[in-house]
């Protein structure tokens, strides 16, 4: 391409226009010899459609494929040997049908190269056996179609790898600069927090029990999430999956006696039979779970929650609620998308990725409510039973 201006589509043009000349003319030398039983207008178009096939080539290859072996038959059968051409086939048309063949081994499907190929040797058979031979030569511009076109499609698939290399190592320097950001910011407040923790109660003569114990609570989990943080960080910079064991269901008591520690009264309820689900699955649940009692402690401290998990035989549902009977109402920010962060988003994100849904905001009594809906994609049993969506 020359701007707006394929230069293959322009030197078909030209190759076309000469061909037309040079066989209107020496067809009409041909037909002075035997006594012009041909008019001008005939010859001309005997002319012009063996030779227009090639301006087709590029865009519509079978079509000028087709078009060449009609052209090529009709001035073989009219115009052979025994009425104005010596030869057969009409030279220019011997070039178009050529190139056509090559048009048609680089840009359409295999199948149809081939056929083009057969088709080419069973008319040569049919129209004069004794081409039959010669047919055989036009193995050369479809052996070298099919050369081109595997040279482009390995060019093609060779910029595409490394287009695709590109986008990953630019994605691994981006995941890189997030872990160093997270690294530089978030781990080292949280060992600041770990280490004040740890040193609060020294500061304080004969520190009570209940001063020691909340202070010992808040070290261990400024370290639980640095230690989830660092993991974070190495999936990060390296780019590979994490093998670590995830946490899920089955540690859910460490994490109500976590916020219990901090001054939330926690009641669990477990309706159905509890198993073992899809890693992907129990650690979702877990995540959402967390983030739920994250919102209700940063939200409406001191209010009581209330995490109701109920094991159905397609799915799993999860309810945390805060602000029941008898406590004082959950903060009216709880269930505002703007003053929750990206919490409540990074929970709905979970349960769609595995089919699922999430449905949090206020309640009648002027608490929070937070429901999932989790798919199980192994269920135990294909027993019908009422799912309270």
């Amino acid at each position: 391409m020359r701007g707006r201006v394929d230069l293959v589509e322009l030197a078909d043009v030209v190759i076309a226009f000469l061909c037309v000349v040079l066989t209107a003319s020496t067809l009409d030398s041909q037909d002075q010899v035997h006594g012009n039983p041909y008019s001008h207008i005939t010859l001309l178009f005997f002319a012009v459609i063996v030779s227009l096939p090639l301006v087709l080539r590029t865009r519509f290859p079978a079509l000028a494929w087709g078009a060449s072996s009609v052209a090529l038959a009709v001035t073989a059968t009219v115009i052979g040997p025994g009425t104005l051409s010596s030869a057969v086939y009409l030279p220019a048309g011997v070039l178009v049908y050529g190139l056509c063949l090559y048009a048609v081994a680089v840009r359409c499907r295999t199948w149809f190269a081939v056929s083009a190929g057969l088709v080419t040797l069973a008319g040569a058979i049919v129209i004069d056996s004794r081409t039959a031979i010669g047919a055989v030569l036009a193995a050369i511009p479809l052996l070298a179609g099919a050369y081109v076109r595997s040279r482009r499609s390995s060019r093609v698939e060779l910029a595409q790898q490394a287009r695709q290399h590109q986008g990953e190592r630019a994605l691994l320097e981006e995941r890189q600069r997030i872990a160093r950001e997270m690294h530089d910011i978030v781990a080292h407040h949280m060992s600041v927090i770990a280490i004040q923790a740890e040193a609060g109660p020294r500061k304080v003569t004969d520190p009570p029990p209940e001063l020691v114990e909340s202070f010992r609570d808040i070290r261990a989990s400024a370290l639980d999430g640095l230690t989830e943080l660092r993991r974070l960080l190495g999936v990060l910079r390296t780019g590979t999956p994490d093998t670590t064991p995830q946490p899920g269901l089955g540690q859910l008591s460490g994490l109500l006696d976590s916020a219990r520690n901090a001054g939330v009264p926690v009641s669990l309820s477990v309706s159905g039979v509890p198993r073992e689900l899809p890693q992907g699955m129990d650690l979702s649940a877990y995540r959402i779970m967390q983030e739920a009692l994250s919102n209700a402690m940063r939200h409406a401290p001191g209010c009581a929650v209330r995490v109701e998990v109920a094991y159905f035989p397609s799915s799993v549902v999860i309810k945390v609620r805060n602000g029941l009977d008898g406590d004082a109402p959950a903060v009216s920010g709880n269930g505002s998308p703007a003053a929750a962060g990206h919490g409540i988003i990074g929970m709905r994100e979970r349960a769609a990725m595995l089919g699922g849904q999430l449905e949090a905001g206020p309640t009648d009594e002027g608490g929070f409510l937070v429901t999932a809906v989790l798919p199980d994609t192994k269920p135990d049993t294909k027993e019908p039973v009422e799912d309270p969506r």
